[in-house]
């Protein structure tokens, strides 16, 4: 497969040029990657105009992908989130309405942003058996019964599969379900680029979402920020022709040209012997849970690439986990009261899995087990707006006195920035416990009058 991003630097790096435009580095060597780090000059095309070598990457993006159209963001999943967003509400808005979107309460904080942006409410989908902040297991029955019961109709419904613990939707239910409201189905699945790949493919797109991001630097080898909207060719027509202008709506307008040209360089390492690669390391992560299970961890989500220790199930802390594997050299993704998070790919060494296994083959240390609060905590009422009351003045107050206070910014615990307290929400004494457990000191909230 072609590389026309990479391919065009390629031949400017050839050239004895004196650059006389931004950045202003040069192309001279600091970290050592500015040579490649190019702006919007002549022939290299605009990623919010696209319409040579980027829209070329994006065509065979595109392609790899089964979508209906691709398009790149240099600013990560959140940009593609907001604009999803933007087209969902856009093309269902009523003159004097403020658009409803449905969604999973398991969502990253720039949903809420994206909302308070655009001015949407939100009604939430709450877990039936949820057990972590993290994960809303939302199956079609539960979304069917909430669609019916509601007054008023929604412009989309939006969950987050996988979850940042590796739990999988069934988003082709889920999909089903929408199609028969005659709804889209928009999925974050900024941890799941690669499952387009699996035999048979997971991937949101191909399972019957209208649309879903996807954060490529998350599980292929793409620099940080690289990202994918994806639009199905079965999505409504004003998505396809409206993606670019939804995206320009909050992207900079100086994308970064290094990581344009990792995901352009991305699509020929997907197209050459990647499916072989990624079998190959599912396989190994699939001996290891074996491994860590029968040293007595508890593992869980159905994520393929990421194993996710539930750590108070095991009888320890996920801090002592973690603790045991930094001493090993071991740099988890995400440790907290409950579990470990440990991400991989067919980039992963077989030392990186030999050093887990090292670290924990002595099993569970033993410790005292830790009573989790309620959760889902109580169901908060909604004061104002997300949007107004993220606009309006906050002031700053310790979390302990922040009950029965309106949330001003979304409270979160990052990673995995998943909201406790939604903007607009009363903040409930279920959710300050909330605060405590997860080490938030401190609480935006709305400035009182």
């Amino acid at each position: 497969m072609n590389t026309p991003v990479v391919d065009f630097v390629d031949r400017y790096l050839q050239k004895d040029l004196s650059r006389l435009h931004m950045p202003g580095h040069k192309g001279q060597g600091f970290l050592g990657c500015e040579a490649r780090d190019i702006t919007e000059i002549r022939g290299a095309d605009v990623l919010d105009q696209a319409c040579g070598i980027i829209a070329e990457s994006e065509a065979n993006a595109a392609a790899l992908f089964q979508t209906g159209r691709t398009f790149y963001s240099t600013e990560g999943s959140s940009l593609s989130v907001k604009a999803m967003l933007a087209l969902a509400a856009g093309n269902a808005v009523q003159e004097g309405e403020r658009p409803l979107i449905l969604a999973a309460r398991n969502v990253h904080k720039t949903f809420l942003y994206g909302c308070a942006f655009l001015d949407l409410d939100v009604e939430w989908l709450y877990p039936e058996q949820g057990q972590s902040l993290c994960s809303c297991p939302v199956s079609p029955g539960e979304l069917s019964r909430r669609l019916s019961a509601l007054q008023k109709k929604p412009a989309a419904v939006y969950v987050t599969s996988p979850d940042y613990l590796g739990n999988i939707l069934d988003i082709r239910g889920l999909a089903e379900v929408c199609r028969a409201h005659s709804l889209p189905l928009l999925v974050d699945n900024a941890h799941g680029a690669y499952l387009q790949f699996l035999e048979p493919s997971l991937h949101p797109i191909a399972l019957g979402a209208a649309m879903c991001c996807d954060s490529a630097h998350k599980t292929l080898p793409v620099l940080t920020g690289g990202a994918y909207l994806h639009i199905s060719q079965n999505a409504p027509a004003a998505y396809l022709s409206g993606a670019r202008g939804a995206l320009s709506l909050f992207a900079s307008t100086s994308p970064s040209y290094l990581i344009l040209q990792s995901l352009d360089l991305c699509n020929r390492y997907l197209a050459q012997g990647y499916r072989e690669k990624l079998e190959a390391c599912i396989r190994r992560v699939f001996i290891l849970k074996e491994e860590l299970e029968l040293a007595g961890w508890r593992t869980g989500g159905g994520e393929p690439l990421k194993l996710t220790l539930y750590c108070r199930e095991s009888g320890c802390t996920g801090m002592e986990a973690a603790a045991l594997l930094c001493a090993n050299n071991v740099e988890p993704e995400l440790a907290d009261w409950e579990h470990v998070v440990l991400m991989f790919t067919p980039e992963s060494r077989e030392a990186d899995f030999r050093r887990v296994l090292e670290a924990l083959r002595s099993g569970p240390p033993d410790s005292r087990r830790l009573s989790a609060p309620e959760w889902p905590p109580v169901l908060p009422s909604r004061r104002m707006s997300i949007r107004r009351a993220v606009l309006a003045p906050h002031e700053t107050v310790p979390a302990e006195q922040a009950a029965g206070r309106i949330c001003g910014a979304p409270v979160v615990s990052c990673p995995p920035a998943v909201p406790i307290a939604v903007s607009g929400e009363e903040i409930t004494e279920a959710a300050a416990a909330l605060f405590r457990y997860y080490g938030i000191d401190n609480v935006e909230v709305v400035q009182q009058a």
